[in-house]
């Protein structure tokens, strides 16, 4: 009877801390072959002689949670890590008399974030993590469209739980991986990439 009583008790703080987190709206998660692949670009980006990341933009409903602005503070510090050193190496080549400028627009499509806390004291009740981000890619003169990739990833509840929490982290850094890889495989041609996979983690999305 005590078992029940503490297992019952367990269940109901599981779900106060996970109750948060889907209070406000509600959004399914997106849903994508492992083989989904976003096309290659108009055109390789060494068309262009500079390069331009906006800020990551996130609207409602996501911003309404601070789980989920914390973890696009912390995508945008993976950015910079991993992103934003390859376009700076390329703005540093010589541009010309008349410099073409690439404009790269990071919006969060989709994300629910479980932050440490959460996940120590929910564990798997609190739910998966996931992110989808969005670029769009612009001649900044003229407006034109690009490309418009998009990257999904995802930390499963008990995988999560397992490693108290470090999935959830380690999906931000995942995602960021995959867009420092699109822009350097798109650089000299125009690539077809995969949605789902990141880069060195192939086999993980088999499992």
């Amino acid at each position: 009877m005590l078992k029940r009583m503490l297992m019952a008790a367990f269940v109901v703080a599981a779900l106060s801390v996970a109750g948060p987190v889907v209070a406000k709206t509600k959004v399914e998660a997106p849903k994508f072959s492992e083989d989904a692949k976003n096309p290659a670009p108009a055109g390789a980006l060494s068309a262009f002689q500079r390069f331009e990341m906006s800020p990551v933009k996130m609207g409602p409903p996501f911003d309404e949670y601070d789980a989920n602005k914390a973890a696009v503070q912390n995508l945008e510090a993976n950015l910079a890590e991993r992103a934003k050193p390859l376009l700076a190496e390329w703005n540093a080549k010589p541009a010309g008399d008349a410099p073409r400028t690439l404009k790269i627009e990071p919006e969060i499509g989709y994300i629910r974030f479980i932050t440490g806390g959460k996940r120590f004291f929910g564990g798997a009740f609190a739910g998966d993590s996931g992110i989808l981000l969005k670029l769009k890619l612009s001649d900044a003169a003229t407006g034109e469209v690009i490309g418009e990739p998009q990257f999904y990833q995802r930390a499963g509840a008990f995988s999560a739980t397992y490693t108290f929490g470090a999935m959830d982290k380690h999906m931000i850094i995942r995602v960021s991986g995959m867009v420092a890889n699109y822009l350097k495989l798109n650089h000299d041609t125009p690539t077809e990439t995969l949605i789902m996979v990141a880069p060195g983690h192939e086999e993980e999305e088999k499992k």
